[in-house]
C-alpha cells in the first residue's frame, strides 16, 4: 500500500508543530522560524489486512461456506461452559472484575493449558514486570516452552511482536494500560482504550488469533471506558465475588458464540483457581437446620440449575422509617415482594426492618426467585422455620398470583438429585411433563395459599 505524504511546519527554535505556516511561533514567540516538513502517513492500521498481506474482499452471501466455529477446550470445564464450549480462534474476549478478584490468575492458568496442548501464547502485561509474572507463575506452578511474557504498553511494539512471533493466543493485561503512540491522550482515556481495542480486533479477525483482554471496572462494577468497548468484542465475561471469600463466579453477559448468562464457579486456593463442579452443594453446605428466615430456591443460570439459600431477617424498626437492605438480590424486587405480602397475605411489614441476602456471594436476578424471597420473609416474620427438605420456585405478580416459570423439569430434577423431598412450584407448571420419582410436587396459585401450605 502506497504511503501518503502530508506537510507540516515546525519551529526550528522550540520544535512546536503546526499544520499551517505561521509567521510567529505561538509557543516561543520567535519570528520566521517555521520551516516546512514533509512526512509520510502510515497506512490505516484498522484496515482488514492480515500479517501476510491478505485483504478482505466483498463476497456474495450465497458463496460463503457455512461451517461450525472450531473450539479449543481448556482443562477448566467451567470456563469452557461460559465461553460456549471452548475458545474460538479469532475471537476477542473481554474479562472484567474488581481488583484482586483473580483475573490475572485465571488467565495465567489458562495460558499454560492452551500452551501445553494447543499452541503458542503471548502474555502482554502493562501492569507487571516479567519478574513479577514469573513469581506468580511459580506459585501457580505454571510453566511452558512456547509461553512468552512481554511487559509492554506501546501498541505499535505489541503489534510488531505479534507479527514476528505469530502466536495462537494473546493475553492483554490490561487494556487500560495500552497506548497508541500517535494519540496525545493519556493511557486509560476513552480514545486510547477504543483505538487499542480496535487494533486488537483487527489483529484477531484477520489472523485467527484468539485474544483475551483484561478490563478494569468502575466502583459501580461496570467495565471502565466507553460502552462501545463491550460492543466491539465477541464475548464479555464478568469475574464476580468477594475478595474476603474463596468462591468466584465467572458470568457471561455477551457471547457471540454461545448462550449468555452462563456462569462458571471457581474456588480461590493457594495454588490458584480450582473449578467447583457441583455449586449447589457448596451454597447449601452451611445451612442451619430449623433456622427461621431461610428458603431454598432453584435458580437457572444460563442452562445450569443451581440451588441457593435465600436468607431474610425481619426485626421491628426502632426509628420512624423501616430500613430495607439486600445483598445479591435486586432491591426493587425485594421491596415489591414485601408490598405484595403486606397487601395480599396480611403481613404487617411497614414497621419492620428487612435484611435479605443470597448466601454464598451469588447474585440472583430472575423472576423465579420471588416465591423463595417471600417465604424467607414470612418465615422470619412468623418465627417459623421451613423444612430443610423443601425448595421453592415461582414468580409473584402484583395481585398475589404465582406465575409460571421456564425450565421447570431441570429445576425439579436438580432439587431431587440433592435430596429434597418436596418442592413448591406454580400451579400452571404442573402439566405437560413427568415429575421425577422421590420428590413431592406441590402446586400453588397464590402467595396466600403458598404460605398457608408451608406454615400450616
Amino acid at each position: 500500500m502506497a504511503k501518503k505524504v502530508k506537510t507540516q511546519f515546525s519551529c526550528q527554535a522550540c520544535g512546536y508543530v503546526s499544520p499551517k505556516y505561521l509567521g510567529r511561533c505561538p509557543n516561543c514567540g520567535a519570528w520566521n522560524e517555521m520551516m516546512e516538513e514533509k512526512i509520510e502517513e502510515q497506512p490505516d492500521r484498522h484496515s482488514r489486512v492480515s500479517f501476510t498481506g491478505k485483504k478482505t474482499t466483498p463476497v456474495t452471501l450465497s458463496k460463503i461456506v457455512s461451517q461450525k466455529e472450531p473450539r479449543v477446550k481448556t482443562e477448566l470445564e467451567e470456563l469452557n461452559r461460559v465461553l460456549g464450549g471452548g475458545v474460538v480462534p479469532g475471537s476477542l474476549v473481554l474479562i472484567g472484575g474488581d481488583p484482586g478478584i483473580g483475573k490475572s490468575t485465571l488467565l495465567l492458568q489458562v495460558s499454560q493449558q492452551l500452551n501445553k496442548a494447543h499452541g503458542k501464547v503471548l502474555y502482554v502485561s502493562g501492569e507487571e514486570s516479567a519478574e513479577q509474572i514469573k513469581m506468580r507463575a511459580e506459585r501457580l506452578s505454571v510453566v511452558g516452552n512456547d509461553f512468552y511474557v512481554y511487559p509492554e504498553t506501546d501498541m505499535t511494539a505489541i503489534r510488531q511482536t505479534i507479527e514476528e512471533l505469530q502466536p495462537d493466543y494473546v493475553i492483554i493485561d490490561s487494556i487500560q494500560t495500552m497506548m497508541q503512540p500517535d494519540l496525545s491522550s493519556a493511557a486509560g482515556s476513552v480514545s486510547q482504550v477504543r483505538e487499542s481495542t480496535a487494533e486488537l480486533m483487527q489483529i484477531a479477525k484477520t489472523n485467527q488469533i484468539a485474544i483475551f483482554i483484561v478490563g478494569h471496572v468502575t466502583k459501580e462494577g461496570a467495565l471502565a471506558g466507553p460502552r462501545m468497548l463491550e460492543h466491539m468484542v465477541d464475548t464479555v465475561l464478568y469475574f464476580e465475588g468477594d475478595r474476603h471469600h474463596t468462591f468466584r463466579i465467572l458470568r457471561a453477559v455477551k457471547n457471540r458464540f454461545g448462550s449468555t448468562n452462563e456462569i462458571g464457579i471457581f474456588e480461590m486456593r493457594e495454588q490458584g483457581l480450582v473449578e467447583v463442579t457441583n455449586p449447589s452443594e457448596v451454597f447449601l453446605e452451611e445451612r442451619l437446620a430449623g433456622a427461621t428466615g431461610s428458603a431454598i430456591v432453584v435458580s437457572m443460570e444460563g442452562t445450569r440449575p443451581i440451588l441457593v439459600e435465600v436468607q431474610a431477617l425481619i426485626t421491628p424498626s426502632i426509628f420512624g422509617n423501616a430500613k430495607r437492605t439486600s445483598t445479591g438480590l435486586d432491591y426493587n424486587r425485594v421491596s415489591l415482594i414485601m408490598a405484595v405480602l403486606e397487601k395480599r397475605a396480611g403481613l404487617l411489614l411497614q414497621n419492620q426492618d428487612a435484611y435479605l441476602k443470597a448466601a454464598g456471594g451469588v447474585k440472583l436476578d430472575e423472576p423465579a426467585i420471588d416465591l423463595a424471597i417471600a417465604v424467607s420473609i414470612a418465615s422470619s416474620y412468623k418465627e417459623k422455620g421451613t423444612s430443610p427438605e423443601e425448595a421453592f420456585i415461582g414468580e409473584i405478580g402484583l395481585t398475589g398470583e404465582i406465575r409460571r416459570v421456564n425450565r421447570i423439569e431441570q429445576r425439579v430434577g436438580e432439587a431431587q438429585k440433592l435430596g429434597f423431598k418436596r418442592i413448591y412450584i406454580p400451579k400452571n407448571n404442573l402439566s405437560g411433563w413427568q415429575p421425577p420419582k422421590g420428590i413431592e410436587i406441590v402446586g400453588v396459585a397464590t402467595i396466600s395459599e403458598a404460605l398457608r401450605k408451608i406454615f400450616k
